[in-house]
């Protein structure tokens, strides 16, 4: 346990390298539609998603926990360290990042980044990893 404890901390893009991160973006970006984002308010009135990736994990956590008492427990807001309100006390410009990967949070990472793209990179081919049957989502909009 002690070793779990103490092992280096890395956010999210850091662990599993940066091309995962674009090709995550990629495979959200083709099963959310920006009509879809146009609605994500009326599907999701709770912690409404703000991105598509966002989206699609969103998708994704519905389809196995469906209750409300679920959906609750998930707490709202940013999602990057440098973007909580704590960290935006200390540095307003922080709010700014939308990227929940923490990758370049501005620009911190970015010579990882550059770094990264020397390395070969293998495409990750995500519907195999996550496959998303995607079911009609019957919603009726009231005015």
């Amino acid at each position: 346990m002690q070793h779990i404890l103490c092992r280096q901390k890395e956010q999210f893009s850091n662990g599993v390298g940066y091309s995962w991160i674009d090709d995550l973006k990629a495979h959200c970006a083709k099963h959310v539609t920006d009509r879809m984002m146009l609605n994500a308010g009326n599907i999701y009135p709770h912690n409404t998603p703000n991105t598509k990736e966002a989206y699609y994990y969103r998708m994704i956590f519905e389809r196995f926990f469906p209750q409300n008492s679920a959906r609750l427990t998930v707490p709202g807001g940013p999602t990057v360290a440098c973007s909580t309100a704590k960290a935006v006390e200390w540095d307003a410009s922080w709010s700014k990042n939308l990227d929940p990967s923490g990758r370049a949070a501005l620009e911190v990472h970015d010579s990882a980044s550059e770094n990264q793209k020397t390395l070969v990179n293998q495409t990750v081919e995500f519907e195999k990893i996550i496959p998303l049957e995607a079911s009609p989502i019957e919603v009726a909009i009231q005015s």
